[in-house]
């Protein structure tokens, strides 16, 4: 039976509060009846869920996102960069199944925060639950994730603080197609355009984590080394903060060099959903 958006945008909140009830009780290790319980599920319910979710059991995923994993997974996607580079492959192969090319606003543009330019905005369901899309003539322009209990009208005037003098219609016909495109697969039919706003600092890193492999990770030293800036791995940190289109631009692929996974402009749990998801399929 298929899953419907909406089901799954509503699965998802479930599985974010199993991920932290099985973080925060990690050294009892509870059993699939403990968690089942916690989400308000039978235990046979919950285990098919988080399966048709996931791709895998709940134990395995969980096995994903331990320290001495995470650090086997770093020198692993280090390798595997070093030996595309070694090849001459550049960000955009497709090694890396890219599918997304990235334009920033010209320094003009910038310097008038985003003055013209028109964004269509909507809320959507995903696989990581409800966010905010915006997309314009030239790319998509913001992406962020709406916690369970906020407000929606909180992310959209985030936005529009950064796309400070833009045109903003909301019209979810035209987004749904896009958000399709992002996080349903099988709906995509052509490369994903980003349009991005920042210092050139700022984009210097976001293109630097289109690098990063699906299912791979890396950590902010070793992003301050791609972009040629070694000792600037707090403005490298600051740079991934302040990424305003989530998922697409992969913040969430760097961690820190211990195999914490760290925090998350869009929630820990989030962060921790989504590389598990990812390294799911990578491996599925």
């Amino acid at each position: 039976m298929m899953v419907t958006q909406n089901e799954q945008n509503i699965n998802y909140y479930r599985i974010e509060q199993a991920i932290r009830y099985l973080e925060e009780n990690f050294q009892t290790q509870p059993n699939l009846d403990d968690v089942a319980e916690k989400v308000h599920l039978s235990p046979f319910h919950f285990q098919r869920l988080f399966t048709e979710w996931a791709g895998i059991s709940p134990k395995r995923f969980l096995q994903f996102l331990t320290v001495d994993f995470l650090k086997e997974k770093l020198s692993e996607s280090r390798n595997l960069v070093e030996a595309a580079e070694t090849a001459g492959l550049s960000s955009q192969s497709r090694v890396y199944d890219l599918f997304t090319t990235l334009e920033a606003v010209t320094p003009q543009e910038y310097k008038t925060k985003g003055g013209g330019t028109t964004i269509y905005y909507g809320i959507h369901e995903t696989p990581f639950g409800r966010c905010l899309l915006g997309v314009t003539e030239r790319g998509v322009c913001w992406l962020s994730f709406i916690p369970t209990d906020e407000d929606p009208k909180i992310e959209l005037e985030q936005m529009k603080s950064h796309w400070h003098n833009s045109i903003f219609y909301e019209d979810e016909s035209r987004t749904q197609y896009v958000v399709n495109q992002i996080f349903y697969k099988g709906q995509r039919d052509s490369k994903l355009h980003l349009f991005v706003k920042g210092t050139n600092f700022q984009v210097k890193v976001w293109r630097a984590l289109l690098d990063i492999p699906t299912g791979s990770v890396t950590t902010y030293q070793g992003i301050a080394e791609k972009i040629d800036s070694p000792k600037a791995m707090q403005a490298v940190g600051s740079a991934v903060g302040s990424n305003h289109i989530a998922y697409l631009i992969p913040c969430h692929r760097v961690i820190r060099k211990d195999g914490i996974l760290g925090e998350y402009r869009w929630s820990a749990a989030r962060k921790k959903s989504i590389i598990g998801w990812e390294m799911a399929r990578s491996v599925g």
